[in-house]
């Protein structure tokens, strides 16, 4: 045999031996019939990010042209100031929810977490509970006391419906922002607001309704779309019972004439005044 031969069927062979090779490899991608779906991992689990530390959470803000100071988080029990918490109240996410019994406020998030802020109640926001919608939100709102606030009090006289309110500002008792509350179409004149009364959180006080730090005001302002559901009911995870039978006494006047809300509302639940 020739050199020439050799070296034609040698490259004859190693052909045949590539071409076989190829032929199983197409046997080994083809299939008689349906083969296991691949299995999709699950979605991983939503997860809220962090919020930061204190210091940064309560430091001095300039906002819309007031300068908040700083909140001095160490005389502030801890419970009580800005965090993530699994959510004990069952409702859907985006629902903001106030525990009166332990005056906590909290905003439900995906992924069975909620955002918790420390509340202080005034009188209004002791008596009342129940459920209502945001339908106006404010930054720096203007307070507007009503008569009946003015009648007790005259020093307020000069902030009555009459003589124009008064103008949001760092001693406005409503605070960096408000959120109002409404049921069907009527103004509930219960409100979420901020207040500069830092040292009221986790507690009782004579007067407002839902009582936040400033910045945790403005911070779940930021969070709330508007038309948010709101819960408000003294035992987180029992059905929410309105109390017909006691006045909350309200902080402001209503909602001025001419604002624009935010549209109607489907659900018409039984008025609380």
């Amino acid at each position: 045999m020739s050199d020439a031969s050799f070296r034609i069927s040698r490259r004859g062979f190693l052909n045949l031996t590539a071409l076989g090779a190829a032929s199983a490899a197409v046997s080994a991608c083809t299939t008689t019939g349906p083969g296991p779906e691949p299995v999709q991992p699950p979605p991983p689990a939503y997860v809220e990010p962090p919020l930061g530390d204190y210091e940064t959470m309560y430091g001095p803000i300039s906002d819309n042209g007031f300068d908040l100071p700083a909140i001095p988080v160490n005389k502030i029990d801890h419970k009580f100031l800005r965090q993530i918490v699994p959510d004990p109240t069952g409702q859907r996410p985006g629902t903001i929810v106030v525990d009166t019994t332990n005056h906590f406020l909290y905003l439900v998030r995906e992924g069975g977490q909620a955002i918790r802020y420390g509340v202080g109640l005034g009188r209004a926001g002791f008596e009342w509970s129940g459920d209502a919608i945001v339908q106006w939100k404010q930054k720096w709102p203007k307070w507007t006391p009503p008569d009946e606030m003015v009648a007790r009090q005259p020093e307020l006289t000069q902030f009555s419906a009459k003589n124009g309110g008064m103008s949001g500002g760092l001693k406005n008792p409503l605070g960096a922002r408000a959120l109002y509350l409404f049921q069907g179409s009527q103004d509930t004149l219960y409100r979420l607001h901020g207040s500069p009364e830092w040292w009221s959180i986790g507690k009782s006080v004579s007067s407002g309704c839902v009582r936040l730090i400033n910045q945790d005001i403005i911070d779940l302002y930021d969070r709330v779309p508007n038309k948010s559901p709101v819960v408000v009911t003294a035992d987180i995870g029992e059905p929410v019972s309105d109390l017909p039978e006691r006045r909350a006494i309200p902080i402001d006047n209503g909602v001025p004439t001419g604002s624009i809300l935010l549209g109607p509302v489907k659900r018409i639940t039984n008025e609380i005044f």
